[in-house]
């Protein structure tokens, strides 16, 4: 038998309800703070991803879905997408046009990542971002906005953690510090922890090995050795969360190994979904767009997972009740009445959602069908009603039933 793909999932009927109910609130919250729909393709040319995610990262050195084309081009299936919203800015010249672009997405993407919960080969995001300027008012904003959307869908499980990666010169005096901390402690480093040591040395403070963690527990934090400016940038950041009722917890361990990352960064982190538990990651990115385009635009985003969201709304039990209805079942009582019932149908579906039997089934079994999809009324028609040009209505809630002339049907 053919299967979905490991790591892969469908989204049946029933589960649709549930995305659309999220993509909704979704839409309702980035309408609230004046951001627009961006959409991209599934596939970009490999070197912007390359180019904007790094090299030295996870992401692109072994989960990227990458092939060559018919062309020989090195294609790859979007495994996130602040890359190609700032690859369109530049392409269609959104920068010019405007100082400030507020965008936000949801898209599929795709990774090939080890499966587990909350964590898929394909997945969803939302997210937002803001480029064209450095005020750490937007910084606040994304914040507020990735936090109102989780609050609207009813889950209280979770925690924002924010910490600031301040500017880069401050970031290098830093690394050269931590590098000092670790030289003697190289060789007790995880094989993983060592590669980073040279390629992207923040990392190491998101390793999960036992003894990484207990060597990085008393390493020099970031924030320790941050500049006034940075100081003052994350202080403004602090002060609007606080002014706005956004709780939040200093993480001074969070932290992102690119060096185009400045200022704030933060994750919204759930105590609901196990080890995958961060719901949504975002920051400021001032130095992303320059090196992809050559154009000096500041950005801050952050991305959001729908599967992960929707699991934690499982398990707090949050997800809204589902109850399908549709307007009217029609129920024929001879076979030979198929051409009217679907001539009845067309005329009632201008204005309302509508279902009658297409398999030949008995009245009471057309009944039954009516009862499950939870029909509001019940159009009976056939007998010496319909002769008469009338047909036999029932309202399911309470069972009364009417006659109605066919001609009045809307």
């Amino acid at each position: 038998m053919l299967k979905a793909i490991t790591g892969t999932k469908d989204i049946l009927p029933i589960d649709i309800p549930n995305w659309n109910n999220l993509e909704g609130i979704v839409h309702n919250a980035m309408n609230s703070f004046n951001y627009n729909e961006i959409r991209t393709p599934i596939f970009e040319e490999t070197r912007l991803f390359s180019r904007g995610i790094g090299e030295s990262t996870d992401i692109v050195g072994k989960e990227m879905y990458t092939f060559l084309d018919r062309s020989e081009t090195s294609v790859t299936l979007k495994p996130e997408m602040t890359a190609s919203v700032v690859r369109a800015l530049l392409e269609h010249s959104l920068d010019k046009q405007f100082q400030l672009n507020k965008l936000f997405y949801i898209s599929p993407m795709f990774r090939q990542e080890r499966p587990q919960a909350g964590r898929f080969r394909q997945f969803h995001q939302f997210g937002a971002e803001a480029l064209g300027s450095t005020s750490p008012a937007l910084d606040a904003e994304m914040i507020l906005l990735a936090y109102n959307i989780l609050k609207s869908l009813g889950l209280t499980n979770f925690v924002v953690k924010i910490n600031s990666l301040g500017i880069p010169s401050s970031r290098e005096n830093y690394k050269n510090l931590l590098k000092e901390y670790l030289a003697d402690k190289l060789n007790d480093l995880s094989e993983e922890s060592k590669k980073r040591y040279e390629t992207n040395i923040l990392r190491l403070f998101d390793s999960k090995d036992k003894n990484d963690i207990k060597i990085m527990e008393h390493a020099p934090l970031l924030m320790e050795h941050l500049d006034e400016e940075s100081l003052e940038h994350f202080q403004e950041v602090k002060q609007m969360l606080l002014s706005a009722g956004v709780p939040f917890e200093v993480d001074p361990k969070l932290v992102r190994g690119l060096d185009y990352y400045t200022h704030t960064t933060f994750e919204l982190v759930s105590g609901s979904v196990g080890s995958q538990s961060a719901l949504c990651g975002g920051g400021r990115y001032d130095l992303l767009v320059k090196q992809l385009g050559e154009r000096d635009v500041p950005g801050v985003g952050f991305a959001a997972g729908i599967e992960r969201i929707l699991l934690a709304m499982e398990n707090e039990k949050v997800l809204p009740e589902v109850n399908p209805k549709i307007d009217y079942y029609i129920v024929r009582l001879e076979k030979e009445l198929n051409k009217n019932v679907f001539e009845i149908a067309t005329k009632l579906r201008i204005e309302n959602s509508v279902e009658f039997d297409y398999t030949q089934r008995s009245v009471k079994a057309q009944m039954r069908e009516a009862n499950r999809l939870g029909a509001e009324k019940v159009l009976m028609i056939g007998g010496e009603e319909y002769e008469r040009g009338m047909a036999v209505l029932k309202i399911m809630a309470d069972g009364s039933q009417e006659e109605i002339e066919l001609a009045e049907l809307k």
